[in-house]
């Protein structure tokens, strides 16, 4: 994975793309978007008119080299994006590891919401909803961080908080919530197991509980996965490997997510889980 180590705002000191900086970050606030995603899309797009390509690193051992070699080799044809927040997730798949199959993204969060969709429309194997889900429909409050990202129908700890400040909770907001099983026969034609992806902020244990018999039809779960509370309630990473073990599911793949940069302590790692044959 290419990753910027530090970025000095001299590199920017042309006044052109100085001032391209600050209007597209002005417009992007107003749509909910980050200031790390803002500067991300702008790298790519400067190194992108200069004639150049960064891509993520397809690493085969990486998780996502292996999933560029399961969508190479046509061996999934569907992607469940669950906590899909503005699309990145998706747009990633689709850009720079060549998915062509079908994706169904679920977000709750009105403001992401309407930049994912956004998105999907202009996709027509891309479908979007807006809802959250969980073991049982029904509506719910989410806590809305500062950072979009971070929000979560748990509370937020102190221990997130102290890592990463700007996640700090800013507002609330009413959501619903479905279970992907009831969601299930409405899922898009698929001749190849699923590609279940979970990001939800604590909330994972609560929505395999909701797709126990869409797990059936999934091969691969891709899932964050919490090292220390940081969300009140939350499953942690032995209570979601083990109820995936349970479901049929052998981690193949681990990849460290999100790290307090004072102390160094590692704190959430994205895993990758294949379904076992017995």
């Amino acid at each position: 994975m290419l990753k910027v180590r530090r970025f000095d705002l001299r590199f920017l000191a042309a006044a052109p793309l100085r001032d391209s900086l600050r209007s597209c970050m002005a417009a992007r606030r107003a749509r909910g978007v980050t200031m790390r995603d803002t500067l991300r899309r702008l790298v790519l797009g400067t190194f992108n008119r200069l004639g150049f390509e960064l891509r993520r690193s397809r690493n085969a051992r990486s998780i996502n080299g292996i999933k560029y070699q399961l969508f190479r080799t046509g061996a999934i044809d569907l992607v469940l994006d669950v906590g899909a927040n503005a699309g990145d997730y998706a747009l990633q798949l689709r850009r720079e590891l060549r998915f062509g199959g079908g994706l169904v993204s679920f977000e709750p969060l009105a403001s992401a919401f309407a930049a994912l969709q956004a998105l999907a429309t202009a996709d027509p194997r891309w479908q979007a909803h807006h809802c959250a889900l969980g073991e049982a429909d029904g509506t719910a409050t989410i806590n809305i961080a500062g950072n979009s990202y971070s929000s979560s129908l748990l509370p937020m700890l102190p221990a997130h908080v102290s890592a990463l400040p700007v996640s700090t909770t800013i507002a609330t907001e009413t959501i619903r919530v479905r279970r992907l099983d009831d969601l299930r026969s409405a899922l898009p034609p698929h001749a190849k197991p699923i590609l279940l992806k979970i990001d939800t902020q604590g909330f994972e244990a609560q929505v395999l509980r909701g797709a126990a018999a869409t797990l059936a039809d999934v091969g691969f779960v891709e899932i964050e996965l919490s090292l220390v509370p940081l969300y009140s309630g939350q499953a942690l990473f032995a209570e979601l490997a083990q109820t995936l073990r349970d479901a049929g599911f052998l981690l193949i793949a681990i990849e460290p997510a999100f790290t307090d940069g004072r102390s160094g302590e590692l704190l959430q790692v994205d895993g990758l889980f294949k379904r076992h044959l017995t």
